[in-house]
């Protein structure tokens, strides 16, 4: 195990130190912990290394912390943009964080836009009583869609890469934002966790969930035992929309308060997604629960219908992964 401490009374005092030393040694990629002891790691960090685990603090005090946001100034000037302003970016598989917090202090959507608290590519990661703090899109789970829409508007690390669908499982964690704070095209599965949507004083406060599921794929994101909560004034805030047409969300057996919209979803302006996207609910429950008042695109499962979406369905793949 390598510990870091900001003091420096451990191996490491900086998280990207430790991952560059350890991507130099032989036994790189077979299987090491790095333990973050508590404190507030106000770094931009780069996770490319396999079958690595992040280990916080259990009190919840192990901090990782940036505030690059879209619309700052890039270095070769004009904006930023998403997919450069992440605190956190994994790009590789075999990922297990636990009791880690990653935010992006960046600020309202509105006022900073897009900031990523973590941007996740890869396969078969594993997030264990984490925290996601931000505000617009601050959990991209990739990949990116295969075409962007506005020129220049993919720009980052990934844009020119090959899109591999990977499989994420986030556990007892606590995710927050304002606009599409949770985006993306992998297949992944969300489980008791805490889905906070924050105000922005807007007619619309919020948008949880902005899929962009890949055309043919199986599985997109599945949200069992969940809980949506917020601060927001009642029926402000949509469970989702479709980055892309094909977009799919199914929530199950999920809670939610009375901000949620009563017609749960919106579709974009994307008439094309209300026959491709695949949104639906099973024994949603809570005061923001109207299935009777949502639209008629949005399916009502049986219990039937509701059997396929298991954790181990969504998560297994070819392979048999099981993250637990």
């Amino acid at each position: 195990m390598i510990e870091i401490d900001q003091n420096g009374k451990k191996d490491f005092s900086s998280i990207q130190e430790a991952l560059d030393c350890l991507a130099k040694t032989p036994d790189s990629g077979k299987g090491e912990t790095l333990f973050l002891h508590s404190g507030i790691y106000r770094e931009q960090i780069t996770v490319r290394i396999p079958h690595l685990t992040f280990l916080g603090e259990e009190d919840g005090s192990t901090v990782i912390t940036g505030s690059l946001s879209a619309r700052m100034e890039a270095p070769e000037g004009g904006p930023l943009r998403t997919f450069r302003t992440w605190t956190c970016f994994i790009d590789t598989h075999d990922f297990t964080a636990r009791s880690i917090t990653f935010e992006n202090s960046a600020g309202k959507g509105t006022e900073a836009g897009q900031a990523l608290a973590l941007y996740a590519d890869g396969d078969r990661l594993f997030f264990d009583s984490c925290r996601f703090l931000g505000n617009q899109d601050t959990l991209f789970t990739a990949p990116l869609p295969p075409r962007e829409i506005e020129p220049g508007g993919f720009t980052g690390p990934k844009q020119n890469a090959p899109r591999i669908s990977g499989r994420h499982y986030y556990r007892n964690c606590y995710i927050e934002g304002d606009i599409d704070f949770i985006f993306g095209g992998a297949a992944a599965y969300f489980e008791g966790c805490t889905l906070f949507s924050k105000c922005t004083d807007s007619p619309v406060n919020s948008y949880v969930t902005a899929a962009s599921t890949p055309e043919g794929q199986e599985f997109g994101y599945v949200m069992k035992d969940c809980r949506f909560e917020s601060c927001c004034p009642r029926h402000s805030a949509f469970l989702g929309r479709p980055w892309r047409e094909y977009a799919q969300t199914v929530l199950l057996n999920c809670y939610m308060d009375s901000h949620i919209c009563e017609e749960g979803w919106d579709d974009w302006n994307k008439p094309e997604a209300r026959e491709h996207a695949f949104y639906a609910e099973y024994e949603s429950f809570g005061p923001g629960a109207a299935m009777d008042r949502r639209p008629e695109w949005v399916r009502r499962l049986t219990k039937e219908e509701a059997g396929r979406f298991t954790k181990a369905a969504v998560l297994s793949g070819n392979d048999g992964w099981d993250p637990e």
